[in-house]
């Protein structure tokens, strides 16, 4: 049984790559395709689908109005925004409202088969365990981003990082694996990002993002800064340093 997709995407071309990466991707078919918010939300009360793959910016309801609509019906699938928007408001609001992932335009079909693979796994963790104990949830957290495929070695810019050197006296609490991929994602986002961002797209405990990131900020692999316009409490940001 293949997991059914929805593509909400106003962007004929774009909707027609979005399609041909879904069938790519083993044990998932495309339910559907809407242009706009409102079209999503008519099908989705018809129809029951696993996954959306969201964008932001459509005429008639754009993807955000779109995912508080699907979150107020309870609408049992996981989303991904698939967005040219980059910018932090954006993504913070998204990443509030339980996104599975967020994927900034243009992709490669790499990143959008490790997006997918994630959802895999976590259904699959939760359908094998119908009571959790701290170590399933903890697997649950982590395992989707441990199981990933690593990005391709000629897509990582700074070599240096691949050394053995770089990981063979790791401080306590530092595993090789996950400043990997944590790495891996500022080499793929070169923009600020938040520790909900991060803790979100890689499926890590915010209190683990927040380790890694006061380390690589020691090691000044990472810049931070705080943002005083959120409108409550500061927010910590972070991006790969010059």
């Amino acid at each position: 049984m293949n997991y059914r997709v929805l593509i909400v995407e106003d962007d004929p071309m774009v909707s027609m790559i979005n399609s041909q990466f879904t069938r790519k991707v083993s044990g998932f078919e495309v339910a559907g395709v809407c242009r706009n918010g409102e079209e999503a939300l008519s099908f989705l009360d018809k129809n029951v689908v696993d996954l959306i793959l969201l964008d932001v910016f459509m005429p008639v309801m754009n993807g955000t109005e779109a995912l508080k609509k699907i979150r107020e019906k309870k609408i049992a699938a996981e989303v991904i925004m698939v967005t040219a928007a980059d910018d932090t408001a954006t993504i913070e609001e998204t990443v509030h409202l339980g996104v599975h992932d967020y994927l900034i335009k243009p992709f490669t079909f790499e990143r959008f088969k490790i997006s997918l693979e994630k959802f895999v796994t976590k259904k699959m963790l939760l359908k094998e365990n119908q009571k959790m104990n701290q170590s399933d949830i903890d697997n649950l957290m982590l395992n989707s981003v441990n199981e990933s495929p690593r990005t391709d070695e000629k897509n990582v810019e700074n070599k240096e990082l691949q050394n053995e050197a770089f990981y063979k006296n790791l401080p306590k609490g530092i595993q090789q694996k996950t400043l990997e991929h944590i790495i891996s994602y500022f080499e793929n986002n070169s923009g600020w990002c938040s520790t909900d961002m991060i803790a979100q797209t890689l499926g890590i405990s915010i209190v683990t993002v927040r380790n890694y990131m006061n380390y690589l900020v020691k090691i000044k692999l990472i810049t931070e800064d705080i943002n005083y316009s959120t409108g409550g409490r500061p927010c910590m940001l972070y991006k790969k340093a010059d």
